[in-house]
């Protein structure tokens, strides 16, 4: 009797805080051989922020945050944050065209924040908000993620925008320049 097709599903794996400024060094060739070690198929890798494009197959989410964050940790011998999220998921979050509206200069800079499941729920920010200096703003925010824009020539600095973001999430988040997502749903 033949065995049934076992459904896969394509997940984006999003790790924080490895390889900023030298610490957390987790190489990319290391981590995707790590994920294949771990049976996940189509296994790609974008940028050594520890962006991780695979498909896995009979897993709850749940389970595979689990199975793979145990993994990282047992690997490289640190906790590693990490946010899954179903490719289908990012396909629509781009479709839905975040940044409608905005004017994209070298200077922008356009930005998703991914909410893990554990991530704190949104304190007394309205949003959409727009910090005093007028060099940032949250254009939206759901249960999963935050849209944000930072505007370079007006003073803005990273930095400081992702402390807005911490302060009222906490730190399970990771963010990811929007340039990036759609690079990882194109692998």
């Amino acid at each position: 009797m033949a065995k049934p097709a076992t459904t896969k599903t394509k997940y984006a794996a999003f790790l924080r805080g490895i390889n900023v400024g030298g610490n957390h060094p987790v190489p990319m060739p290391v981590l995707k051989k790590l994920f294949e070690q771990l049976g996940f198929g189509e296994v790609k890798t974008l940028i050594a922020s520890g962006n991780v494009s695979f498909e896995a197959s009979g897993q709850d989410e749940k389970r595979l945050r689990e199975t793979i964050s145990a993994a990282l940790e047992k690997k490289f011998g640190f906790k590693i944050g990490l946010i899954l999220r179903p490719m289908a998921t990012l396909e629509k979050l781009i479709a839905s065209n975040p940044f409608k509206g905005i004017e994209v200069t070298p200077d922008t800079r356009l930005y998703a924040t991914f909410l893990s499941a554990d991530a704190k729920p949104a304190g007394k920010l309205k949003i959409p908000y727009e910090a005093p200096e007028k060099d940032f703003r949250i254009l939206k925010a759901t249960k999963s993620e935050v849209i944000s824009v930072l505007w370079l020539a007006k003073g803005g600095r990273t930095v400081e925008s992702m402390a807005v973001i911490e302060k009222e999430w906490g730190k399970n988040v990771t963010t990811r320049n929007w340039n990036t997502v759609n690079k990882l749903v194109a692998l």
